[in-house]
């Protein structure tokens, strides 16, 4: 009797012990992302899709507006863009997507006209971490001053400048065509301190409507 009772006993044990092993197994795996945020810098407002599926499920980005960071699986992933209201791909952008976080800056209705920057983030206590992007094909290279400081200099269609530390709250914001007094942009900006900003040029210099030159400013944390 003994005998029997520890052998259901065994069984028992041996049961449980492969259950879990099967438990273990069929756990699903972490499914690791990236950051990926889009610049408007075109004279269209945009629908955008990841691998066929529109991500964009309320209104269309209007140009000169960013969105935030969204994620997205690592590996291969194609995003595409259409012009609002149309069914049209405007193009198509193959991407790579890895653990960093990254903009893409849209400046026109073909894929040669946009371009993506490698975001490197830091937070510097006491600060706004503050950069520039030139998003504006026709402006030629750009100045920028955050107040009466020259803060970037000479930055060409598609650079990015790196990360520097400025005051927070209220700024003034003025665009010049590099090495002249010819000012092409003047807004205000209110930054939060410890938070990090882009700055990003878009439209044509004398440009109407929807393509008129402007300055816009990203949340990048």
């Amino acid at each position: 009797m003994n005998t029997r009772l520890t052998s259901f006993l065994f069984i028992i044990a041996l049961t449980g012990f492969f259950s879990c092993k099967n438990n273990d197994n069929v756990l699903p795996q972490e499914i690791l992302k990236g950051s990926f945020k889009f610049v408007n810098a075109s004279s269209n407002s945009l629908n955008y899709f990841l691998n066929g599926t529109r991500i964009n499920s309320g209104g269309s980005l209007p140009p000169g507006y960013a969105t935030f960071y969204f994620t997205t699986p690592l590996g291969q992933q194609n995003f595409e863009f259409k012009t609002d209201g149309s069914p049209d791909v405007l193009f198509a952008w193959p991407e790579l997507i890895d653990s960093l976080n990254h903009t893409l800056y849209i400046t026109g209705s073909t894929a040669d006209k946009a371009f993506r920057t490698n975001d490197t983030l830091f937070v510097d206590t006491g600060f706004v971490a503050l950069s520039f992007v030139n998003a504006a094909p026709d402006a030629g290279s750009l100045d920028v001053f955050v107040g009466d400081t020259l803060r970037f200099s000479g930055k060409e269609f598609k650079s990015k400048a790196a990360f520097t530390p400025v005051a927070d709250g209220e700024r003034e914001i003025k665009v010049f065509k590099s090495g002249t007094n010819t000012l092409l942009a003047d807004t205000t900006f209110t930054m939060n301190l410890n938070h990090i900003y882009t700055l990003y040029s878009y439209g044509q210099p004398g440009g109407t409507g929807n393509s008129k030159f402007g300055v816009g400013i990203t949340l990048n944390l």
